[in-house]
């Protein structure tokens, strides 16, 4: 279940697997496995780092969607519907992405304040 969540998050990012495999300093044969669920007990360690490079909080990969209480399932809706906005305005994966590194870019600038 971990290794479906993983590549589903991948694919959403647009990563193939080399690329996430690199980002993260990771095996690229060891997340294969996991994501195939040959290997089905990463360690903590690698899932942070899979995680980070994923920009996503560990969370999203090890609580499936059953274990989120309904005022989650609220979030998730608004969030696809402002993905679907975005979307519908033309907004590609590439640009919708440097919009979101910008955003941290400004919280991180913002904290150093």
């Amino acid at each position: 279940m971990i290794g479906q969540r993983i590549k589903y998050f991948r694919e959403l990012k647009g990563y193939s697997l080399s690329k996430l495999a690199k980002l993260a300093h990771v095996s690229k044969s060891y997340l294969s496995h996991i994501e195939r669920d040959v290997k089905s007990n990463p360690s903590l360690h690698f899932l942070i780092k899979i995680a980070d490079s994923l920009e996503i909080s560990i969370d999203n990969i090890i609580l499936t969607p059953n274990s989120v209480n309904q005022t989650d399932l609220t979030l998730d809706e608004e969030w696809e519907e402002l993905i679907s906005l975005a979307i519908n305005e033309g907004a590609s994966k590439e640009e919708f992405s440097n919009h979101l590194k910008h955003l941290k870019f400004e919280k991180w600038k913002n904290e150093q304040k």
